[in-house]
């Protein structure tokens, strides 16, 4: 099979991840959000079973740092959000490569490593569409789909239960897969930096390199 092509939407960084106001300023977030969509992307273009990696942002701060990384931008749609961001990124593949694999990665899995996601892409292979869903059981950090399928994506709270309604299978992930650890609340920093072989966020790209 094509090696999959990985689709990353982000948010403008600034404006992202809200809910951890009450431990980061409002500057230091933005280049938190800004490290974690870094490493993200870093982990998967690390991935044997990834050929291509697309980032889909409003952020052109971020998306200067990520093209020197090597992966490929697409503007995310006006008012669109991650939903629109993830068609458009899919889109922008299909016109490369038609017979490709695609997948939708979060932009929130500093603690991402490139064998987890490996290991997921191998069990998604035997599935037109499947879906990660976080350690809560409740989101999504990945969504997939082979030739021939579309991704349908649903993000946003509790968008585990309509991925799979739109025919994305839950796929058998163990929950200390580092690839179902995202990071949305204050908690989730404590629980990155406890899960073994995880990293600190920045430690596959520091900002500004």
């Amino acid at each position: 099979m094509t090696g999959w092509w990985v689709v990353v939407p982000v948010k403008d960084a600034d404006r992202g991840k809200s809910r951890l106001a009450d431990v980061l300023g409002p500057g230091e977030r933005g280049r938190f959000v800004r490290s974690m969509a870094l490493d993200t992307l870093a982990a998967a273009s690390a991935a044997d079973a990834v050929a291509g990696v697309v980032l889909v942002t409003p952020d052109r701060v971020l998306a200067s740092w990520a093209q020197r990384g090597g992966a490929l931008v697409v503007d995310e749609p006006a008012g669109g959000g991650l939903d629109a961001a993830v068609v458009a990124g899919e889109a922008f593949v299909r016109t490369r490569t038609p017979d490709a694999p695609v997948a939708a990665l979060l932009g929130d899995l500093p603690g991402l490593l490139p064998a987890d996601l490996d290991a997921a892409l191998r069990l998604a292979s035997a599935h037109p569409r499947a879906h990660v869903p976080d350690v809560a059981g409740t989101g999504t950090t990945l969504l997939t789909a082979v030739a021939g399928s579309t991704l349908r994506p649903a993000f946003g709270a509790g968008s585990s239960a309509r991925h799979a309604a739109a025919g994305h299978l839950a796929l058998d992930v163990p929950p200390d897969s580092s690839l179902r650890h995202d990071v949305d609340e204050p908690a989730d920093l404590d629980t990155l930096l406890d899960t073994p072989g995880a990293r600190a966020p920045g430690a596959h790209a520091r900002m500004g390199a």
